[in-house]
């Protein structure tokens, strides 16, 4: 058995198909000056044909599950265009006479030696949109394929170490049942097509291609993030009964998608998606979500080398909101440090950077990207519901601040006659316990909270979840962290404010049952955990939820909250 990231859910039980690790090698090889103009045109050809591709494969993405989620291949199809791209390749064959191919590599290399600088998982993960780019542009010179599926006889599971997000949009699905591969995250441009397209996949499976051939039985669980080759009959007969029961439960869960999230005693329960990234919005509107209730807007900054100008910004806001119709879409604004790093934006080293300069206490500080960020979201909120939240709030001073921003911003707007909704609510984010202590004072000033729970836990039990030797002590079930939930939800509701949980929480529905019972008004979660908890939500009565909470707060043990909770969760039908 293996464990990787769960990348797209889905059982899968099949065949595989293992895919060679590597590219061959690439060899370095002299040419005459009369063969430069050759290579040269060569070149051309190669990168005419994979911007063909690229085309292709985003129609076929428009075709089967709509333009949003196709923008992910308008970076590839600038980077072709980009002449600093294609200039720095046709400059190396001219100046060192070698071939089409090497000369490809040297500018790879450089690339790679620019992210492999940089600490952020996520643009990491850019570097193998790039490696993938030009690996089908080599292929398109020699005129090999990547993945040949014509010559695929019956129906696979790709083991592969890596595939890129144009790999995975050529994927036959009457050939491929799902994929594994050594490489890549649940964030990656790879992951979300996947889950677009429905196809299970299992990513950041070490050692996998060593320990496997084609024609292997492979079990794949892209809900686990298991992988099980050459199972035991008794363990494949359990995953083929898991699957049925997964494939009958999606299917009463799609008929879930035009009904409303009510409890049998009709109290709503408004269910939203949080989102990164533009092209997420297409599985949000898909799963019918309520609206959007946290824009994770740091992605547009670390998915690049420089800042992103405003209206850059302005264009994906706009997008994203236009999308959504008259749904709201709240934008959290800029939350970088701790974990997330620029490599642009100069943050002096902090001993503890989860304590130091980061989300809101940076912007501050940072006066012209937070107004340019400010604007950017302003003028999109012409075009739809916006709202504006602020993440780590940890003194009131600092959303009154913030809010002073805005009103300066909104005068500016004023005098220049741009539009954007002169009414724009703004919210914050309930993410340490002094704020909480403090959110009488802060309702005052705000129109909406949203908790954060995976921060809240962070910052409330002092547990670096990432630690291995403390993450045992990372508990949702933890009393204090649930009593100051509880303080958080009775502060919004004194002063006439909508509360929403936008961490991991919103999506279990074992925390769900607990959150309703606590008064929370919203939940908002990855998209593909909706239709599951709104089916939930369906079977519960809140009066029975409300007394639920009130047990649970009266409890001071995780372990025995944790049990309770799942006795109760067995009588719900």
């Amino acid at each position: 058995m293996f464990k990787g990231i769960p990348a797209s859910p889905g059982i899968a039980i099949g065949s595989v198909l293992l895919l060679s690790k590597k590219t061959e090698e690439i060899l370095k090889s002299k040419i005459t000056i009369s063969s430069v103009e050759d290579e040269i045109t060569k070149l051309k050809i190669a990168l005419e044909k994979t911007r063909n591709d690229i085309i292709a494969i985003k129609e076929k993405i428009i075709y089967d599950i709509g333009s949003k989620e196709a923008n992910i291949f308008d970076a590839y199809l600038q980077l072709l265009l980009d002449p600093g791209f294609t200039g720095k390749i046709e400059q190396i064959i001219k100046e060192q006479k070698v071939n089409i191919e090497f000369a490809i590599g040297q500018v790879l290399e450089s690339y790679l030696e620019f992210f492999n600088k940089i600490q952020d998982p996520y643009l990491k993960e850019r570097s193998r949109d790039i490696s993938g780019l030009v690996d089908r542009i080599i292929k398109n010179i020699s005129d090999s394929h990547i993945i040949d599926q014509k010559k695929m006889a019956g129906k696979f599971i790709i083991v592969a170490e890596d595939l890129t997000p144009a790999d995975t949009a050529e994927l036959d699905k009457t050939k491929v049942l799902g994929f594994i591969t050594e490489k890549g995250t649940q964030t990656s441009h790879t992951a979300i097509v996947a889950r677009a397209l429905e196809i299970p996949a299992i990513v950041g499976v070490r050692g996998i291609t060593s320990n496997v051939k084609t024609g292997d039985i492979v079990v794949l669980d892209g809900e686990r993030g298991f992988a099980v080759i050459n199972p035991s009959s008794k363990v494949l007969n359990t995953y083929k009964e898991e699957q049925k029961r997964y494939l009958a439960k999606n299917r009463i869960l799609k008929k879930l998608k035009k009904l409303a999230s009510i409890t049998k005693d009709n109290r709503k329960i408004e269910l939203n998606a949080n989102i990164e990234f533009a092209e997420e919005v297409g599985p949000v509107l898909e799963n019918n979500a309520d609206g959007i209730g946290l824009f994770r807007t740091e992605f547009i900054y670390i998915n690049r080398s420089n800042l992103p100008s405003e209206e850059e910004q302005f264009n994906i806001y706009k997008t994203v909101v236009q999308k959504m119709g008259k749904k709201p879409v709240v934008i959290r604004t800029l939350d970088i440090g701790g974990d997330k790093f620029l490599p642009y934006f100069k943050i002096p080293p902090e001993q503890n950077p989860f304590l130091g300069l980061r989300a809101i206490r940076l912007s501050l500080v940072n006066i012209n990207i937070f107004k340019c960020q400010l604007r950017a979201i302003l003028r999109a909120s012409a075009f739809g519901n916006v709202k504006i939240m602020f993440p780590m709030i940890t003194v009131v001073e600092e959303f009154i601040e913030a809010k002073k921003i805005i009103e300066e911003i909104k005068i500016e707007l004023k005098n220049k006659k741009i539009n954007f909704d002169e009414n724009i609510k703004i919210g914050a984010m309930i993410e340490v316990p002094s704020i909480v202590l403090l959110a009488d004072e802060l309702a005052k000033n705000a129109d909406f909270f949203s908790i954060g729970t995976n921060d809240l836990i962070q910052y409330t039990l002092a547990v670096d979840r990432s630690n291995e030797t403390v993450a045992k002590l990372y508990d949702h079930f933890n009393p204090a962290v649930l009593k100051l939930i509880k303080m958080a939800i009775e502060s919004a509701h004194k002063n006439n404010l909508k509360i929403s949980v936008c961490g991991e929480m919103a999506s279990d529905p074992l925390l769900a049952y607990l959150l309703i019972g606590m008064g929370v008004d919203e939940l908002s979660m990855n998209s593909a955990s909706i239709l599951n908890v709104k089916g939930f939500i369906r079977n519960i009565k809140f009066q029975e939820a409300i007394e639920v909470a009130d047990k649970v707060l009266k409890m001071n043990n995780s372990e025995e909250i944790k049990k309770y909770l799942q006795e109760r969760m067995k009588k719900i039908k």
